[in-house]
Parts: C-alpha cells; sequence; structure tokens
C-alpha cells in the first residue's frame, strides 16, 4: 500500500472506527495516506439530560480528531450536516466530490449502501445516506470533467478512483488481516467516550467481531468488505 491514499467517508464520528480503522491503520503502516470524511455534527448521540447539540458535536468532533491521530489519519473533513438528517442529495455529493478531487485517493471505503435492516437492527437512515452519495461521488460525479465544472475555478480537475470497499460486517468477500492493528482500533474506538457507557463490553464485541471474520479470511483478526474495482 506504499504511496497509495486512501479516503474514508462515514456518516458519523466513530463509524469509520469501527467499520475500517483497523485496515486503515495497517495501510497506513505500510505507507499509505489515509483521510478521513464525516458527514454530519454527530450532534444526537447522547442520553445526557444536560447535553446539549452544540456541546455534543464539539465533543464528538474532538473524540474523532484524536482517535484519528491513533490510527495516523493525515487529515478529517467535518460537513457537519445536523444528525439524523443527513440526506443523498446533491449538495452532500458536491462536497464529497470536491473532497475526492482535493484528496485524489486511489481507494474510498464506505458503508455498504444496500444494507438497510438485519433481524437484529435497522441501519441509521444517516449511514444509508452517506453511503449512497459516497458511491456515487466516486462514480460517475468525480470523473467526469462536466459535473460540477465550478471545481475547475479552484484548480481541482477530475479524478478517478481505483475502488471502492464497502465495509461489511459479515457478508463480505475481500479481507484484510488487522491481527497486528486491532490494538489501535481499539485505542481509537475508546476516544469515543461520548458514546460508550461500558466501554468493555463494545470491546468484547468488536474483539468477537474481529475473530470471526478473521476465521473466515483466514486470519486471527480481519475487517471484510464488498470490494469494487472500477475499470
Amino acid at each position: 500500500m506504499k504511496n497509495k491514499i486512501i479516503l474514508a467517508i462515514g456518516a458519523h464520528p466513530d463509524d469509520t472506527d469501527f467499520g475500517a480503522s483497523g485496515t486503515i491503520a495497517k495501510w497506513v503502516e505500510e505507507g499509505a495516506t489515509a483521510c478521513y470524511v464525516i458527514c454530519t455534527d454527530g450532534s444526537r448521540g447522547s442520553e445526557d439530560p444536560r447535553m446539549t447539540h452544540k456541546k455534543l458535536a464539539a465533543i464528538r468532533k474532538s473524540e474523532q480528531e484524536e482517535a484519528a491521530k491513533v490510527l495516523g489519519v493525515k487529515k478529517v473533513f467535518f460537513l457537519n450536516h445536523p444528525d439524523t438528517q443527513l440526506v443523498s442529495d446533491l449538495k452532500l455529493k458536491e462536497e464529497l466530490v470536491r473532497v475526492i478531487r482535493t484528496v485524489k485517493p486511489n481507494i474510498v471505503i464506505t458503508m455498504d449502501p444496500t444494507f438497510y435492516y438485519s433481524e437484529e437492527f435497522i441501519n441509521h437512515t444517516d449511514h444509508r445516506a452517506a453511503a449512497v452519495a459516497a458511491m456515487d461521488a466516486v462514480f460517475p460525479l468525480s470523473r467526469d470533467r462536466l459535473t460540477f465544472l465550478e471545481h475547475e475555478k479552484v484548480g481541482l480537475r477530475p479524478h478517478k478512483v481505483e475502488e471502492i470497499l464497502f465495509v461489511s460486517f459479515g457478508g463480505g468477500e475481500f479481507f484484510v488481516d488487522i491481527s497486528k492493528t486491532i490494538e489501535k482500533k481499539i485505542k481509537a474506538l475508546a476516544l469515543h467516550k461520548s458514546q460508550f457507557e461500558n466501554f468493555a463490553d463494545v470491546e468484547k464485541r468488536v474483539r468477537k467481531r474481529a475473530k470471526m471474520l478473521g476465521k473466515k479470511g483466514g486470519y486471527k483478526a480481519a475487517e471484510s468488505f464488498k470490494r469494487v474495482v472500477i475499470r
């Protein structure tokens, strides 16, 4: 992964850290450059009766920045859309295309746009919106010069992403060995303190999932993705 550029697009602070931070830490160690995009301000996820939207948004931004440092992420772009109100519209897609044309990633990581629900839970509306917008921004929007032509005025040129990885918590067929970086993943997740009443339980689930995916992929611990190599 030396000299590769990775861009991970998530809806909320901590989303990418749950789904792909072991992979990102591994690839950074191998010489890649990684950046994050966080689409919302994360301002709804608190049961504290004293918490406000503004205060929580600031806390979660700080938590994500600290977690990114642990993983070796170079920069975090915060789009600051209101939490729970993200829409996969042209505004969001233009913002993502602007970042893609700025960063020029080889690989984009995002959530699975086809995942709506399981027997246990409904996938968050923001997750679905971010995933669809990211997919569309990768192809065809960032590739086509005549899409968002105003970008040329600030020196941004069309960019073709080579591949996209959709985070899959069980259904993916592309596995990445995170045996040597799972501790960084756990450390990064632990920094999202505002989101966990009992991090020990979270850690247990994360390790269990990594072990399960590792078994499928032939590793001690893994993350899995659905991979699309763009022709």
